[in-house]
C-alpha cells in the first residue's frame, strides 16, 4: 500500500479546509478495499467520524434528514424509515453483509465506486483507473456491465442499493463547499453517465462534502425493492427496481421507477414513468413500458440476458405494485 498521511477532523470547516487535496474516510468499507489493492492511492485521508452527521430528523414541512454519517443499520431500522420510507430499508438490508452495514455510511455509499472487474484489476488497462488507456470490459466477461447509458469510453454499472431507493423517493442530497455554503442537488443530478470522462463517478468537487440526504415528505401509494441477482446474500444487482406506485381507483396516478444494476448511475426514465400515469393496468401497457425503457438497450456479449431480464423485473413490479397479479 502506498504511504499516506491521517488526520481527524473536528468539524465540518476543518474538514473541508483540509479536503481540497486529501480524501475523506468514514466507514471505509469500499475505500480500503481500493487502497489495498492500489486502485486508488491518496496522499492523505481525513477521517470525518467525529462530525455531528450521524442523526436522523424530522424537518418542519414533514420531510426527513438522514445525516452523512448515520450507519446504513440505523438507516434501514429507524421507525421513520421503515414506516414511511420502506422501500429505502429494504433496499438497504438487500446490499452487503449485516457486518458491512454496521460501518457503511450514508455519504459513503452514494461515493461507493464500481465493482467492475477490470477496474479492480491493475494488470488491465481501464479509462475508469487511467483515462484513455482502453476498456477491457466490451470485449470481455462483463455479466454486470451496463446496457444502459454507457459509452464508448466504460459499461460499468453504479453498484449501489440505497441510492436506487432514494431515487425513486426524489432524494435531494446536501453537500456542503469550502465557501461554508450548503447546496441542494437532486439524486438524479449527483451520480453521472460515463460519457467520455468515466473517471468521474459524481457531481463532487474537491474538498466538498456529503452532509446529508433529504427524504421529501411521505407519499402514498405502493412501495415494492426488486433485486435480482446471482445467489440470495451479498451479491451485486444484476438488476434492481425501486418502485412507488400510487393507484386512483383503477388507473395508475402516478409511478417513480428507479433501477439498478443496468447503467452507472441509478436509472430513471420520466418517459415510462409517464407512459404508465393514467392509464388502467394491464399486461399490454406493461409490456409497452417495458419496451419503452429498453429502445436503447445495448448488450455486450455477456450480459445480453439482461434486456429480457430488466422487462420481466418491471413487467412483475408492475403487476405486484398494482394489485394486477398473475391475471394481468
Amino acid at each position: 500500500m502506498k504511504p499516506f498521511t491521517y488526520a481527524r477532523a473536528t468539524d465540518r470547516a476543518d474538514a473541508i479546509a483540509q479536503g481540497g487535496n486529501a480524501t475523506y474516510i468514514a466507514g471505509g468499507t469500499n475505500l480500503l478495499d481500493l487502497m489495498k489493492l492500489e486502485v486508488m492511492a491518496p496522499d492523505k485521508l481525513v477521517d470525518i467520524n467525529r462530525l455531528d452527521l450521524a442523526e436522523i430528523s424530522g424537518t418542519d414541512d414533514g420531510a426527513l434528514r438522514i445525516g452523512a454519517l448515520v450507519t446504513n443499520s440505523d438507516c434501514a431500522a429507524d421507525t421513520r424509515v421503515r414506516q414511511d420510507y420502506p422501500v429505502l430499508s429494504r433496499a438497504i438490508l438487500a446490499g452487503a453483509s449485516g457486518q458491512l452495514r454496521n460501518k457503511a455510511t450514508t455519504g459513503g455509499n452514494l461515493c461507493q465506486r464500481t465493482r467492475c472487474y477490470y477496474f479492480y484489476d491493475m494488470a488491465i488497462p481501464c479509462n475508469k483507473r487511467e483515462p484513455g488507456s482502453g476498456c477491457q470490459a466490451m470485449q470481455g466477461f462483463n455479466r454486470i456491465h451496463a446496457i444502459l447509458g454507457a459509452s464508448d469510453a466504460c459499461i460499468a454499472t453504479y453498484p449501489g442499493d440505497m441510492a436506487v431507493a432514494m431515487t425513486a423517493l426524489d432524494a435531494q442530497i446536501q453537500i456542503e463547499g469550502a465557501d461554508g455554503e450548503t447546496r441542494l442537488v437532486p439524486i438524479q443530478e449527483f451520480h453521472l453517465l460515463p460519457g467520455d470522462h468515466p473517471e468521474k463517478d459524481n457531481i463532487l468537487a474537491a474538498g466538498e462534502l456529503i452532509t446529508g440526504v433529504i427524504l421529501p415528505p411521505p407519499v402514498e401509494g405502493k412501495q415494492i425493492y426488486r433485486k435480482v441477482r446471482d445467489r440470495a446474500s451479498y451479491a451485486f444487482a444484476l438488476c434492481s427496481l425501486a418502485a412507488v406506485v400510487e393507484m386512483d381507483g383503477e388507473t395508475i396516478a402516478s409511478a417513480a421507477l428507479a433501477f439498478g444494476g443496468l447503467a452507472h448511475k441509478p436509472w430513471r426514465d420520466p418517459d415510462v414513468e409517464a407512459l404508465l400515469v393514467g392509464e388502467k393496468p394491464s399486461a399490454d401497457l406493461f409490456g409497452k413500458a417495458a419496451d419503452q425503457l429498453l429502445a436503447d438497450a445495448q448488450g455486450y456479449g455477456s450480459n445480453d440476458f439482461k434486456i429480457p431480464l430488466t422487462k420481466r423485473v418491471l413487467i412483475s413490479v408492475l403487476k405486484e405494485a398494482t394489485d394486477k397479479g398473475a391475471a394481468a
